[in-house]
């Protein structure tokens, strides 16, 4: 038996992360993995999907060019393989950069095998041809990540499914596309197919498109997005076939379609680790519980991150939980780490982002808060760029000012959200935020808008003006001006 200080159990975002910590400490490590190598965000997740976005997108914007004199863009079209195969080439580029950040150490350190638990120190390996080891380690990160779920009933159809695993290998796109589920993926890939000449009908139980919580802005994406292609908030099922397509049901209403896009979530990877060995406390889920400030596991050196503990679901969030758990594997008394002010970002257009505590969070913890608002529709540079949709909302406490968070669809969302993210980080008041400097034409003056209107309704007693003032002036400087 093989006795490692630390062994890690998945080569993705998490579980790589993790090994970079743990090197700094130990060479005596491993990671295990029998799967399908390049992390699930290079092979099938936010890297070519944003490829594919930018084709639609730029195929798309077409649609708008005569109105700035650039006339000829009726005679421009798409082919639709192409333009998968383009984003197959980006797809094994970003592929081979994480292949090239392994080269160092997987021929000394990786072991190709299927991980299960024998005891919570002792992991049983096996290959498909059935040779077999067994190896302790001090510490064990899982880090196995997580595969989309299909309903077992649609199994039964499985010719005419698609998932985010098998997206990126269709040689075309097909006429008519159901996308089930408008989640984060769902309504990315929903748009872009729409905007590459694709029917869509898109099907889901609400508008918490995209992970939006804040009715007014869910009512604003919706009915955006209605705009571009059917929408049906009454579900869906799979109920048969005909002519060669499949049926499918929403309400009252059945459509036949070419293929449905089901991306109605992902599932931990956790079922085949053997965990019912370990006498494990589980929540609800079937989940491990842990602490998520150590990603420990009670009464255990075993460590979970990343995708497969169902917390934050995001490629820089399970960055972070790796080098957490590397760094907690190899020290007795464990530390806590603060987490990252949450960031969530969907690729559609426009952007939809979610920054901070949500709006359904605040009302669910009964928090006071006010609400500023901006629309981008009238906006000086939306107008600019033809871009002239959007609605944010930024939340603060309604005594102090203090920011809580933010939801928006908008415009260059994907930097508003970050810099939103930055400011309630650092614990920033309206006010305060409000005295940092906004250019002009930017859609930035955004933030500007909503931030006055949240500092209106609030008790914050110092003004944006009063936060630049000088507080020891030099002499012979302010006093003479």
């Amino acid at each position: 038996m093989k006795h490692v200080d630390v062994a890690i159990i998945g080569a993705g975002t998490a579980g790589l992360s993790a090994r970079r910590e743990v090197e700094k400490v130990t060479d005596n490590y491993v990671v295990i993995d029998d799967g399908i190598m390049g992390t699930t965000c290079a092979r099938v997740g936010c890297m070519p999907s944003k490829v594919l976005i930018q084709v639609a997108n730029d195929y798309h914007r077409r649609l708008s060019l005569s109105e700035e004199g650039i006339l000829g863009a009726e005679h421009i079209s798409v082919d639709s393989q192409q333009a998968m195969n383009h984003v197959r080439k980006l797809r094994d580029r970003f592929v081979r950069s994480v292949y090239k950040g392994m080269e160092s150490w997987q021929n000394t350190h990786l072991i190709r095998k299927r991980a299960t638990f024998i005891d919570k120190n002792t992991l049983q390996l096996t290959t498909p041809e059935g040779d077999e080891e067994q190896i302790h380690a001090k510490s064990i990160i899982i880090a196995t990540g997580s595969s989309p779920i299909i309903p077992k009933p649609w199994l039964d159809y499985k010719n005419y499914l698609i998932d985010t695993d098998t997206f990126f290998e269709m040689e075309t796109l097909p006429q008519k596309v159901a996308v089930i589920g408008l989640g984060v993926i769902g309504i990315e890939l929903g748009q872009a197919l729409n905007r590459l000449g694709v029917e869509v009908i898109g099907l889901t139980l609400n508008k918490a498109i995209g992970g939006l919580s804040d009715p007014k802005i869910q009512d604003y994406a919706a009915s955006t997005f209605e705009k571009e292609f059917t929408i049906s908030y009454e579900g869906a099922d799979l109920v048969g076939t005909r002519d060669g397509k499949l049926i499918v049901k929403s309400g009252e209403q059945e459509h036949l379609v070419d293929r449905a896009l089901v991306t109605v979530g992902r599932r931990p990877n956790l079922n085949n680790l053997d965990l019912e060995n370990l006498n494990l406390e589980m929540d609800a889920r079937g989940l491990p519980l842990f602490d998520s400030s150590t990603f420990a596991i009670p009464n255990s050196s075993i460590f979970i991150t990343g995708d497969v503990n169902g917390e934050r679901p995001l490629l820089h969030e399970a960055a972070d939980e790796g080098r957490i758990a590397g760094y907690n594997a190899l020290r007795e008394n464990r530390q806590c780490f603060r987490r990252r002010t949450s960031l969530g970002i969907t690729f559609s257009d426009p952007n939809i982002a979610t920054v901070g505590d949500t709006h359904q969070k605040l009302v669910d913890n009964s928090v006071d808060f006010a609400t500023g608002s901006v629309s981008f529709e009238g906006f000086g540079r939306a107008i600019v760029k033809l871009k002239e949709k959007g609605l944010l909302h930024i939340y603060g406490d309604r005594k102090t000012g203090r920011l809580l968070g933010a939801e928006m669809m908008a415009p260059e969302g994907e930097h508003l959200a970050h810099l939103l993210a930055w400011a309630l980080s650092l614990g920033l008041t309206a006010r305060e935020a409000l005295a940092l400097p906004f250019y002009h034409p930017v859609m930035e003056e955004g933030l500007r808008t909503a931030l006055r209107d949240l500092a209106s309704q609030t008790e914050e007693k110092v003004t944006d003006l009063e936060v630049l003032r000088c507080q020891d002036p030099p002499v012979g400087r302010c006093e003479n001006m």
